[in-house]
């Protein structure tokens, strides 16, 4: 039987589609290495829940090779990460890093593997805490309004809500397609 090569892939954000993490870019770069079975997961960071690597974790065979671009992909802490590489290593898996190598089980992949897995833990961190900060700082910003943008200007609103004084609600959502629901929101 042939030892089969599988690629993990996964995305955590929108924002990871514009730098090179894209389930596309990851994609193609699992299958020039060899990868014939594609496993994708799209899921934060911050979960541990992975679906699909829980389930190819397990099927995969002593022999078959988990190929990933990058080693955060499989694990964001370096706990997981050494519990995931070394079951599947006393399994018999190779686990190929495209941008490390192959991880094995010598005292020397061991120390790449935890060094790396301590970068990844440590930069996911550090986006975490500027995130924060970076809130913290808006908040102090009286405009600032946490959530999605609003979808009509003040001043949309404003004449909208003027309408209402001649018209319904029904002829101000036709006339402004601002709902109902909003109007009777903003008028509160």
């Amino acid at each position: 039987m042939d030892n089969n090569k599988y690629g993990y892939i996964r995305v955590s954000s929108k924002g990871q589609a514009k730098d090179g993490n894209s389930l596309e870019a990851q994609e193609e770069a699992v299958r020039a290495a060899g990868a014939i079975e594609i496993i994708k997961d799209v899921y934060t960071g911050v979960t541990t829940d992975r679906p699909e690597l829980d389930k190819l974790i397990g099927k995969i065979q002593p022999g078959d090779t988990l190929i990933c671009t990058k080693l955060d992909r499989i694990a964001r802490s370096t706990q997981q990460g050494i519990e995931l590489i070394d079951s599947l290593a006393q399994k018999g898996v190779k686990i190929q890093i495209l941008n490390l190598g192959t991880l094995d089980d010598s005292p020397t992949g061991k120390l790449i593997r935890n060094v790396m897995l301590c970068f990844a833990e440590f930069e996911r961190d550090m986006i975490m805490q500027r995130t924060r900060e970076g809130k913290e700082i808006a908040r102090k910003d009286p405009s600032y309004r946490e959530g999605r943008k609003p979808k009509y200007t003040e001043e949309q609103i404003k004449h909208a809500l003027a309408l209402l004084s001649d018209h319904s609600y029904k002829e101000v959502e036709r006339m402004t397609g601002i709902s109902k629901s909003t109007l009777i929101r903003k008028k509160k």
